[in-house]
């Protein structure tokens, strides 16, 4: 039926600024004669519960003076915003995922194909033990449908906030997922299971949340561990490969992995339960860098924003990475999995002395003593240097100067925690290695440091 109202709001997805809350959901009156629109207060806001603007050019006179204008009277009308009154804020309530729901992919745990390649498929199959472990403590699960790995983001509170849905290639020894193949529960269950039915009343209140994925992967740990440090990366996938190759935190030294969801989910309101901890962030390769100096500049800012907290980026990758790794966005994982995770076991007993240097300094050595020889393969054309004067002086000089007891900036990416263990391990690795351009960035640190001192 058409109206026959000459003023109307506009039909299509066009939204401009509310003059209330200032938001971009505005849906402006349209004069369907002149095909022109009405002054810009007219129109009507979207956030109906929580701004609720809505000028009607019918109510305020505004359409009765035109068309007096239009007969040839002399109408002098000045539109003017309604008077708007003030809604107490309200906190829109998060609806969650009921438990049941977990507890479904929890059951199917043995289709998903990523636990089935951890146990079978990769180059270097997990035990058992761990995987048990692993699945344990994250609540990881499956879909018998798909063969999806399920991945619940669940806060603090024990509340489910979200459930990720991932399928892996079942013949890809490094355990990639399949391209476009990342769902969420809640989607699957609104347009497939319920299709053509009743939604659950929950599903219907969970679709209303304006944000889906509101918590770290990972976080109800934190307060089962309240005292260790964090390793933050950008996909669960990532974590439970930082869990499965570094260890499960059995002591308040131990790291908890944790993930953000994506590069752009590093953000204070999901930071904020991370207070009085030591945070490393493992950000995951990109072109030029991007996504490191992004990364970067946001633990500045979180680490001022956050009690107690202090924040590291580990430029690992960075130094790893060919520009094939950075055009694929590899990550953390990716170097894991092609390496056997027994050896970093027994990196893990052979611990240094204490103090321990910083964590991600031992993640860094562990990793770049265990890398295997294939990647290795693209440095062969390069020719070897010797560095064996160069050691021996920064031997001589770090041996004979007083080093600081506190922490020192070494640049805009690092904080050495502690000096005499920094320079041991750096030098241990350039011996072990001498001579070869993979391992000169520990070479280079040393000297940088020495120019600090």
């Amino acid at each position: 039926m058409i109206s026959d109202y000459r003023y109307q709001l506009e039909q299509g997805s066009k939204k401009y600024n509310c003059p209330a809350c200032n938001k971009r959901r505005l849906v402006r009156y349209i004069d369907l004669e002149t095909k022109e629109y009405l002054p810009e207060i007219y129109g009507r806001c979207d956030r109906e519960a929580s701004c609720g603007y809505h000028s009607n050019p019918y109510q305020d006179g505004y359409a009765k003076a035109i068309w007096k204008q239009e007969q040839g009277d002399n109408v002098n009308f000045t539109p003017s915003p309604p008077v708007m009154v003030k809604k107490p804020i309200e906190r829109p309530v998060i609806a969650y995922i009921p438990v049941e729901v977990l507890e479904s992919t929890l059951k199917e745990i043995g289709s998903s194909i990523f636990i089935q390649n951890l146990l079978q498929n990769v180059s270097f199959p997990f035990e058992v033990e761990d995987i048990e472990k692993v699945i344990s403590l994250y609540y990881l699960g499956g879909v018998a449908e798909t063969g999806a790995a399920t991945f619940p983001f669940i806060d603090e509170k024990n509340k489910i906030r979200a459930i990720q849905e991932k399928i892996f290639d079942k013949q890809n020894h490094t355990n990639k997922r399949i391209k476009y193949h990342t769902a969420w529960i809640h989607s699957r269950l609104t347009f497939h299971t319920y299709k053509n039915k009743p939604l659950p009343e929950w599903l219907k209140a969970y679709n209303k949340n304006e944000t889906k994925v509101s918590c770290l992967f990972g976080e109800h740990l934190l307060s089962r561990y309240p005292h260790n440090p964090v390793a933050l990366v950008e996909a669960p996938k990532t974590a439970i490969y930082g869990a499965l190759y570094f260890g499960f935190p059995e002591s308040d030294q131990d790291l908890i992995w944790l993930a953000v969801f994506n590069l752009s989910s590093l953000n204070l309101r999901k930071c904020k339960v991370l207070e009085n901890r030591e945070v490393y962030l493992f950000p995951d390769l990109s072109e030029e860098g991007k996504a490191f100096r992004m990364w970067s500049d946001k633990a500045e800012v979180l680490e001022k924003q956050i009690p107690g907290s202090r924040f590291y980026t580990s430029d690992l990758l960075e130094r790893l990475a060919s520009e094939q790794d950075r055009e694929e966005g590899n990550d953390l994982a990716d170097y894991l999995i092609k390496q056997d995770w027994r050896l970093f076991r027994k990196q893990e007993e052979a611990k240094l002395p204490e103090p321990q240097p910083l964590i991600s300094d031992e993640i860094d050595e562990a990793l770049l003593d265990m890398i295997d020889e294939e990647p290795l393969e693209r440095y062969n054309h390069i020719l070897n240097e010797d560095w064996s004067n160069t050691i021996n002086e920064l031997e001589s000089f770090y041996s004979k100067i007083d080093l600081p007891q506190h922490p020192i900036k070494l640049n805009a990416y690092s904080t050495i925690q502690d000096c005499e263990n920094f320079i041991n391990t750096h030098l241990k690795i350039v011996k072990s290695h001498n001579g070869e351009r993979l391992f000169s960035p520990y070479l280079n640190r040393l000297q940088e440091l020495r120019g600090r001192l």
